[in-house]
């Protein structure tokens, strides 16, 4: 079938009475696109268009063409005609040497769905860049081979010990049972011995709860991690308990910042101000017998008003105040869930263009690009690392796997 201008054929439904024949108008638009950009690159290179004036004694004209068989993932084998120049020094970068165009342009296409595009901006975008049409369904099957790296991420081996980890989960919305609900994405981020942080993993459920973070734990242990030194998390209620459940040597710490949102909610505007001046001395404390003076104050002037605050202070305090007992610089990385909740802002800035997920494999896929994204800024050890290794060792002694 002859497609001229980009239009569709009067006749074109007729042409397709069967599959193959809708296979092949495509795999044809597809050519002519690859061919329209081959003729673009080299009008580029050369510095003129075809039988255009500025091509009379410019030192180097077209040679006519050579055919190359390329293989495509979508459409298979595909001949294409490829243009050279007088000179022999035109390489076109679609189909570079050693290399098929479909790895070129799904490779495109993988970056795009990773940065959080759409699927019709996807097929936009790479119809205005390679002039090439494809459909939502083709962005869906090159996408797809995003969950063989998954499930080989998601299972490999883990260290032996991570010095700390942080948990948290974000929560997108995915379609399940024909309609879509809140599901969690829970994500661990572990400190290497070497000071370099990575993901450990992420893991989807319907919610956010105690009894599914044992689940996620057991899979780490399942995967090679024998200790995990510190681990801090938000206060949900239970999460200590999982995590003394699967590593019962675990020092457990709740974030900070957390504990102190979870304080305002119940402070007037007016009394803000002054509550979180009082409530500053607590954290601030050089170690736990201040802070316990702190709270004694806090307690005092507000209980009356602000009682619930105060009791969640006092229920929470023997997982809240365990950072006190360690060097400033060891304390900054262990009293918040801060980094891990900065790659969940990472997670939603590439998902938030996929207000919904029509299935588990389409945000697993997103999720997990995202990951990726986030990580490559992850290139060095974190800040003071070699005092902070320093501190471990000496605190934890043989126990600290660092090698030294």
């Amino acid at each position: 079938m002859e497609i001229k201008d980009g239009k569709l054929p009067k006749d074109f439904t007729k042409e397709f009475q069967t599959k193959e024949s809708f296979h092949s108008y495509f795999e044809d638009l597809y050519k002519q696109g690859i061919q329209h950009f081959l003729q673009a690159e080299l009008d580029e290179h050369l510095g003129y268009q075809k039988h255009k004036v500025e091509g009379y004694n410019s030192g180097n004209s077209r040679n006519g063409s050579f055919d190359k068989t390329i293989k495509s993932e979508t459409f298979g084998d595909i001949v294409l005609s490829i243009p050279r120049d007088r000179n022999g020094k035109f390489e076109p970068q679609i189909i570079p040497k050693g290399e098929t165009m479909s790895q070129k342009i799904e490779e495109a296409i993988l970056g795009m769905y990773a940065r959080g595009m759409t699927r019709s901006d996807i097929v936009e975008q790479v119809k205005s860049v390679y002039g090439i049409s494809v459909s939502e369904s083709t962005i869906s099957t090159i996408s797809d081979k995003i969950l063989i790296d998954v499930e080989e991420w998601t299972k490999r081996a883990l260290d032996a010990q991570y010095l700390i980890v942080w948990m948290d989960a974000v929560h997108l919305k995915v379609r399940s049972e024909g309609k879509y609900i809140n599901q969690a994405m829970h994500v661990v981020i572990g400190l290497r011995a070497d000071g370099m942080k990575e993901v450990l993993g992420m893991w989807l459920n319907k919610v956010e709860s105690a009894s599914f973070w044992m689940t996620v734990l057991s899979d780490l242990k399942s995967r090679g991690v024998e200790d995990i030194i510190i681990a801090c998390t938000d206060n949900l209620t239970g999460f200590t308990k999982a995590i003394k459940g699967v590593y019962p040597e675990t020092i457990t710490q709740l974030c900070i910042v957390h504990q102190i949102r979870n304080s305002m909610k119940f402070v007037v505007t007016k009394d803000l101000r002054e509550f979180c001046k009082d409530l500053k001395n607590i954290y601030t404390s050089n170690n736990e017998e201040q802070a316990v003076e702190a709270l004694k104050l806090l307690k005092s002037k507000w209980v009356e008003k602000y009682k619930y605050a105060i009791d969640s202070w006092e229920r929470n305090w023997e997982n809240l105040m365990p950072f006190l007992e360690y060097p400033p610089e060891l304390r900054k990385i262990m009293y918040t869930t801060n980094t891990i909740e900065n790659l969940n802002r990472g997670i939603r800035k590439y998902t938030k263009t996929k207000v919904q997920f029509p299935d588990e494999r389409s945000v697993k896929k997103s999720v997990y690009l995202a990951i990726l994204n986030n990580e490559k800024s992850w290139k060095t050890p974190i800040l003071k690392w070699g005092l902070i290794m320093n501190q471990f060792l000496v605190i934890f002694g043989q126990r600290c796997r660092i090698e030294h």
